[in-house]
């Protein structure tokens, strides 16, 4: 048989290369990936106009003037006592009834007092606010969106959104 005839003799096999380790599959990705690196910021809004925010420092100063006077009263009303209010220099009273009536008169003297304190601390804080960060003055502390004007107008130190508030006071019910 002619040499072209004849079927050439295989080839011994080449050494078997090592083949390469197959890379480790990387995960699927989600179609919405999620990252975690970076917090999702709300959109910036922009802040008050500096008219605004005069109106509202105006606003809460004469809150601040008028509670200030109101605890001037409940002031002279703890330093006079029972006696020296009616003109009587004796330290007991005529009848019982007076005793008790001056006694309650007292106590709900104490409670406004306190609750205007309170008022005026309000009013304080908003106006702290108003100072060190105007930028943020008008915006709900919960969720950051602006608190609507007439909310503000109505209550100037208010720190939350109506929703927002509402959520805490439902909160507050709950418990």
């Amino acid at each position: 048989m002619p040499s072209s005839a004849r079927p050439k003799p295989k080839k011994a096999a080449k050494a078997a290369k090592p083949k390469k380790a197959a890379k480790p599959a990387k995960p699927a990705k989600a179609a919405n990936p999620v990252k975690a690196a970076k917090p999702v910021k709300a959109p910036k809004l922009k802040s008050m106009s500096k008219k605004l925010l005069a109106h509202f420092e105006k606003r809460l100063l004469e809150e601040r003037r008028r509670v200030l006077k109101e605890l001037g009263q409940y002031s002279e009303t703890f330093n006079n006592t029972p006696q020296s209010a009616d003109g009587d220099l004796s330290s007991y009273s005529f009848h019982m009834a007076d005793q008790g009536t001056d006694a309650m008169e007292r106590e709900k003297a104490f409670l406004f007092a306190s609750q205007e304190g309170r008022f005026l601390w309000h009013i304080d804080e908003a106006l702290r606010r108003l100072y060190r960060s105007p930028e943020t003055f008008g915006k709900c502390h919960s969720c950051g969106e602006e608190i609507d004007f007439d909310r503000l107008d109505a209550l100037p130190h208010a720190r939350l959104c109506i929703a927002c508030k509402q959520r805490e006071e439902n909160g507050k019910k709950q418990a």
